[in-house]
């Protein structure tokens, strides 16, 4: 079976310094071909390389080779590639119309129509017709996801490459991605996914690249590299998934924050309501629910940044005010939002250092040299060197990008830090190393509290308190422990089961396409530990 897309000795260079090196990739038709590492270690650049999309200035040498032209592109965040101005139909029908220009005019409108249904329902969208009225802002992100891979199929790529498709999503919608992007190789489609999640990788892949430093250090079957992997690196990210332990509250802790009552609203529509929620000092408490169910409103209402709502939140028994222009210095730097995308919280224009160090001036009144001193040491201590943060938070990866932004909040010497899907985007390493700093950073200073909001169960269980989410009601709050172990509503249990089902792959590993019964090959020079 020949190779819809090959790979030949890859190297790209940047300021003289290789992010991918030596790599060898072949694609056939049918076949999950997953590339995954920490965060900088070329997948995501290899991946691009498919498409002829390269960093600004770089250096590549080496062989792309995609027969039939073909490639489609699904972004981790594909609400920015969506015209937020027309809507999906009329998105799509531009796109169906280039395949059939042969047609009449009314002609070829009703085959673009047709083509556009027929690739909504391949990616596994439900009432195409009802969908194709609204705008991109009117999908939630998981079908804006579908969108552009709908998009994809209708300009007949014969490749997808998939970047993080189920980044910041619940068990549910992971497993409903997975099935999706089953489904495409199914019809004979070519993936190559790029992910930092290794339970949707074991699900869906049939074979793995193993990526560090630019280099393919392991590739082998999915399963084999699983069961026994066999360089130093892979076996880090595999015992990395789950974290060690939980944190352990400060005993009779203060009640530093209190809900009363709150219901937030988009518009006029009600997204969030809670009849009481309490944060003692010293406490971890994760907020765990699937897209849309409200956790980041939440958070958000918290931190002055969604005023749209009623009821009461209580910074030491004091109301804040719900704008955060109406709060003061001294409870802005009390409670502390970290976002979920860490690049676009940073100015492109400025060095990232100087930007943490902002922190200090503004909030607490330090002066710079007192501010500068400051953000070094916190941003060494957080595994970050100096010489790196003085860039421009383009020249940083998002894990990078993560702990400097964590670094900035923590300058504002905070009561309460929310923690807005920190994780989501990260390899296992990293993500293990950033829970292991919160942990460490409750350990280390008893006055500080912690609301971690997540989709990710493996993420919660560091938490001394649980809250569950569903559709804007807290549906269950207990201890870490209980709600883990013995959950009681139904929408807890089923995050649950799917969470322990989802490493079952969603089809044969290795199942034959067409008439030939090859699995993707990967070679790279592999380098020692």
């Amino acid at each position: 079976m020949n190779p819809v897309a090959e790979i030949t000795d890859l190297r790209v260079e940047i300021d003289g310094r290789a992010i991918v090196d030596g790599v060898d990739l072949r694609v056939p038709p049918g076949k999950i071909t997953a590339l995954v590492g920490a965060s900088g270690s070329g997948k995501t650049t290899t991946g691009l390389a498919l498409l002829g999309a390269y960093p600004a200035g770089a250096r590549v040498t080496g062989d792309v080779r995609v027969p039939d032209g073909l490639v489609g592109y699904v972004p981790q965040h594909p609400g920015a590639v969506l015209n937020p101005a027309r809507r999906i139909g009329a998105l799509l029908r531009d796109i169906a119309r280039t395949r059939v220009p042969h047609l009449p005019r009314r002609e070829r409108r009703a085959a673009a129509h047709e083509r556009v249904v027929r690739a909504l329902a391949s990616a596994q969208l439900p009432d195409p017709e009802k969908l194709l009225r609204r705008y991109p802002h009117q999908l939630s992100g998981g079908q804006q996801q579908r969108v552009v891979l709908a998009q994809a199929l209708l300009l007949g790529a014969r490749v997808i490459v998939a970047d993080e498709p189920t980044t910041g999503q619940d068990a549910l919608t992971k497993r409903r991605v997975v099935e999706e992007l089953a489904a495409v190789a199914g019809q004979g489609i070519a993936v190559v996914l790029l992910s930092h999640d290794l339970e949707v990788v074991r699900a869906l892949a049939d074979e793995i690249l193993v990526m560090r430093d630019g280099r393919v250090v392991e590739s082998g079957p999915t399963e084999r590299v699983w069961t026994a992997p066999r360089h130093p690196w892979t076996r880090r990210l595999l015992a990395a998934e789950r974290p060690d332990g939980r944190i352990e509250p400060t005993r009779d802790g203060a009640e530093v924050l209190q809900v009363h009552h709150l219901t937030a609203r988009h518009g006029r529509t009600p997204v969030l309501r809670t009849p009481g929620l309490t944060l003692r000092t010293g406490e971890c408490l994760a907020v765990v629910g699937r897209s849309g169910s409200g956790k980041t409103t939440l958070g958000r209402c918290l931190a002055g940044l969604h005023r749209d709502h009623d009821g009461e939140i209580l910074l030491d028994g004091t109301p804040l005010p719900r704008s955060l222009r109406d709060r003061t210095r001294e409870q802005l730097a009390a409670v502390q939002y970290v976002f979920q995308d860490a690049g676009s919280a940073f100015d492109e224009h400025r060095p990232v250092l100087a930007q943490v160090a902002r922190t200090a001036v503004r909030l607490r009144g330090a002066t710079e040299a007192e501010a500068l001193a400051e953000a070094v040491r916190t941003v060494t201590g957080l595994g970050l060197t100096e010489e790196l943060v003085r860039r421009r938070p383009a020249r940083l990866s998002g894990g990078e990008l993560q702990r400097a932004a964590l670094a900035r909040a923590l300058l504002a010497r905070p009561r309460v830090l929310i923690c807005d899907e920190i994780t989501s985007g990260l390899d296992t390493v990293t993500r293990r190393g950033i829970l292991d700093t919160l942990a460490g950073l409750l350990r280390e200073r008893r006055d500080l509290s912690l609301v971690l909001i997540t989709h990710d169960l493996h993420s919660a269980a560091l938490a001394t308190r649980i809250a569950v989410l569903d559709a804007g009601d807290i549906v269950e709050e207990d201890t870490a422990e209980r709600v883990l172990t013995s959950p009681r509503h139904l929408f807890t249990v089923a995050l649950m089961e799917t969470t322990a089902q989802l490493t079952a792959p969603a089809r044969p590993q290795g199942a034959d396409v067409g008439t030939g019964s090859t699995r993707a090959t990967a070679s790279s020079r592999t380098d020692p530990m």
